[in-house]
């Protein structure tokens, strides 16, 4: 069995900044995707492409770009890897007291500080907000340190005003999760990704992390805040969700590549997560791409 790497992520602004902004141009092709968290604060902008969102017990699929705000201590994977399709992506990543401990708590912050604490959850922002928005974020490497910091707040200031966007884990998540906690969670989390096109029982799953299966589904369903089972059928029916878009495989093949062996019990599950039959979901993404 291979060895995990910290799932804590330590961040280091650059000398003179608050603020830690990168860009890429490139898809990411070394960098292995890990189920992390860290004390930061975390705004990403994907400029194109599409890809899976894992945050917290959510699992999603973007498409055209993502922008999305990611509050402190709230465990994800990366969002965009060298199948991504994306043109670029800039991450800027920030303490939640990098302007002082009561700066926010200012009258004139008091947006700011609600959009911080919504962002616990992870939101995802879409329409204009995505696009003009983002545009800033990719502007921000830019300036130097003062205007970049001036420039920043208008873009939180934009955010929080904002009324278009989604709350990713609406649920909740357990985030007093500790260090051995996270290394057992990136083994499941990563057989799951290599193996989800197959038959994956609880006797391998338990195996892997070394516990009983009684154990296992306590364990998982304490620090995910569901089963096991139900992870894995999201897992399969998000990368189905991809598929769809981006594939013209028809939607009986599309559901053995996502790991489902019933066609019968995939129409029916794919619906219950999305709201919409596979083929309806496949012609709303068709329009929406036209």
């Amino acid at each position: 069995m291979r060895k995990i790497k910290p799932s804590l992520e330590r961040i280091s602004p650059t000398f003179g900044s608050s603020l830690l902004v990168r860009q890429f141009s490139e898809p990411c092709k070394n960098v292995e995707a890990v189920w992390h968290f860290h004390p930061e604060v975390e705004l990403v902008y994907v400029n194109g492409g599409s890809g899976k969102r894992h945050i917290g017990n959510h699992l999603s699929y973007f498409h055209n770009g993502e922008l999305i705000l990611i509050g402190s201590n709230l465990p994800h994977y990366g969002f965009t890897d060298r199948l991504s399709g994306n043109r670029s992506e800039t991450i800027v990543q920030m303490k939640e007291d990098f302007l002082g401990e009561r700066f926010f708590e200012i009258p004139e912050m008091s947006g700011v500080l609600n959009l911080f604490e919504r962002a616990k959850m992870g939101l995802s922002f879409q329409g204009k907000t995505k696009s003009k928005v983002g545009a800033k974020i990719e502007k921000l490497q830019q300036y130097d340190n003062y205007d970049r910091l001036l420039k920043f707040l208008t873009i939180l200031k934009a955010l929080a005003g904002s009324e278009e966007y989604q709350i990713l884990n609406a649920q909740g998540y357990a985030l007093e999760v500790n260090m051995q906690d996270n290394d057992k969670l990136n083994l499941i989390y990563d057989y799951v990704r290599t193996h989800f096109t197959k038959v994956i029982t609880l006797e391998q799953i338990a195996d892997v992390v070394s516990m009983t299966q009684p154990a296992f589904c306590r364990y998982f369903k304490k620090v995910s805040g569901k089963t096991f089972t139900r992870f894995v059928n999201e897992y399969r029916l998000v990368h189905a969700s991809k598929l769809l878009a981006e594939q013209p495989s028809s939607i009986t093949d599309i559901c053995y590549q996502s790991g489902f062996n019933n066609f019968s019990h995939f129409n029916k599950q794919f619906k219950k997560f999305s709201g919409k039959s596979p083929s309806a979901y496949r012609k709303q993404i068709r329009k929406l791409v036209q």
